[in-house]
């Protein structure tokens, strides 16, 4: 098995990721420093990361978070604020979030022990929709959101065709549901600043049929198997 789908399996973190921990030289087999990715790791062998042993995870773990604004989607973070961690400090399980939100967004977030689930529903090639409810201040024209739906250049490239449509609307805001199939930084927030409109909340509530439900801010909850195998088949 490649080095960093063990290292995957091992509920470390997606395989993209593993692959960071591998060039970085934080890994070892059998005492020995391990830094090209076409290392294969055999049964019996002795795999270490930052010095400690990891070995495959036999039943993953797969939660729902309903995250808060005001929490970053890490294990710990340089300026002392509040992870998604701090919410789940009564698992013994070693979780990791799939993808990110940021720290102003809240909604639904994954959290597991199954690299592989994390790389299916983050790599680009698979485009797995993500919906968003989205409220801006003042209104909004159908030409700047036929502009938004077609795609606009973020860094350089142009984002993919979205769906946006208006929820609810007054003279003070507008409230819109949001479905893309990316996940680029502040992807959402920078699409309405490309039309110059302040997004005033954001919060994801579905990643493709699974939708975030029945938890207030800050809890969370067991997937359960039909939801699981739906993530694994998306």
């Amino acid at each position: 098995m490649r080095i960093n789908k063990y290292l995957a399996e091992c509920g470390l973190s997606s395989r993209r990721k593993c692959e960071a921990y591998v060039t970085e030289g934080r890994v070892k087999i059998g005492g020995k420093l391990v830094t090209s990715l076409s290392t294969e790791v055999h049964d019996g062998d002795f795999v270490t990361v930052d010095g400690e042993r990891v070995k495959p995870i036999k039943k993953h773990v797969y939660i729902m978070l309903n995250k808060p604004k005001g929490y970053v989607c890490t294990a710990s973070d340089d300026l002392g604020r509040k992870t998604v961690m701090d919410l789940i400090k009564d698992r013994p399980e070693r979780l990791f979030p799939i993808g990110r939100l940021d720290y102003d967004t809240e909604g639904l977030l994954i959290l597991t022990t199954d690299g592989d689930l994390s790389n299916r529903l983050t790599h680009p090639r698979n485009e797995i929709p993500k919906t968003y409810s989205v409220r801006i201040e003042g209104g909004v024209s159908e030409e700047d959101l036929d502009t938004l739906r077609g795609g606009i250049v973020l860094d350089g490239v142009k984002t993919k065709k979205c769906r946006i449509k208006v929820t609810e609307a007054t003279s003070e805001a507008t409230k819109l549901e949001v479905t893309i199939t990316e996940g680029r930084n502040r992807q959402v927030r920078r699409m309405f600043e490309h039309i110059n409109k302040h997004v005033a909340f954001l919060k994801r509530v579905a990643i493709g049929e699974l939708k975030l439900h029945g938890l207030n801010r800050g809890e969370y909850r067991e997937l359960n198997e039909s939801e699981v195998n739906y993530l694994k088949n998306v």
